[in-house]
């Protein structure tokens, strides 16, 4: 049987849709690391830069659902009240994302790699940022950065969790907040994704047809969210993020 795909064997096929399903459920449970999980498994058998563009529309969907759990109201309330970071971040991102095709493969792995397991690592850490108050320069650079790396790899979710959790952000609004942040970003990806050739013809069925299995995960990943220890889930869900960005950087080095 030979895959839909022509860069996918049958095995990775099966493989891709598995870690779609995987990848929603964390995001159904945790509210992030849809990005780190698909751009980790994927790129374990496929170029970064399929990996990338398969993240995309999926991305964008369960982004949209996370963000507007809570009505549109208070959505647009969360765009004016982080509309620095959103900025800054999406023009980062635009213009970053224009340089997917040129980067070399393991530059673009390190850019992968290092911020997922300097992410879990201060997660699974003690030592917690705090910021006293809001300071707009530190939003507008935390969002630059987020933007640059997001624009390249497809994750942003690492500096973003940082900065709303030293903000010491309520829960329920930090998960309708990293949704916005999220949800727009993914658009801002897809847009500059297309311009840069990312996403186009023979990619983007491969994008779409993640959407069902992530969906699916988001879906079960909501349902079992009150069943399962939140930190304990947390912390397993880092130490195997924490895994995959060193496998990365494994294979970017050597």
């Amino acid at each position: 049987m030979d895959s839909i795909f022509p860069f996918l064997t049958p095995l990775e096929f099966y493989a891709a849709l598995a870690i779609g399903l995987c990848g929603g459920f964390v995001k159904g449970v945790v509210g992030f690391a849809l990005p780190l999980v698909l751009i980790s498994g994927l790129t374990t058998f496929m170029a970064p830069e399929l990996a990338l563009a398969g993240l995309i529309l999926p991305t964008v969907l369960a982004n949209a659902f996370q963000a507007l759990r809570q009505g549109p109201r208070a959505a647009v309330g969360s765009i004016r009240l982080f509309w620095v970071f959103l900025l800054c971040g999406g023009i980062t991102l635009v213009l970053s994302a224009q340089m997917v095709r040129v980067i070399p493969e393991p530059a673009m792995l390190l850019a992968i790699g290092v911020p997922i397991v300097g992410f879990a690592l201060l997660q699974l850490s003690k030592y917690k940022f705090h910021l006293a108050q809001r300071s707009l320069w530190v939003e507008a650079l935390v969002g630059g950065f987020a933007g640059a790396v997001g624009g390249v790899s497809g994750v942003w979710g690492p500096p973003t969790v940082a900065y709303l959790t030293a903000l010491g952000t309520a829960k329920h609004d930090q998960m309708r907040i990293q949704g916005v942040i999220y949800g727009l970003g993914a658009v801002a990806l897809l847009g500059a994704h297309v311009g840069s050739g990312v996403l186009n013809a023979q990619t983007w069925p491969f994008s779409a047809l993640l959407l069902a299995p992530v969906m699916l995960g988001v879906w079960l990943g909501g349902k079992v969210m009150d069943r399962v220890d939140p930190v304990l889930f947390r912390k397993m869900t880092l130490v195997v993020l924490m895994v995959a960005g060193l496998n990365l950087i494994r294979r970017a080095v050597f």
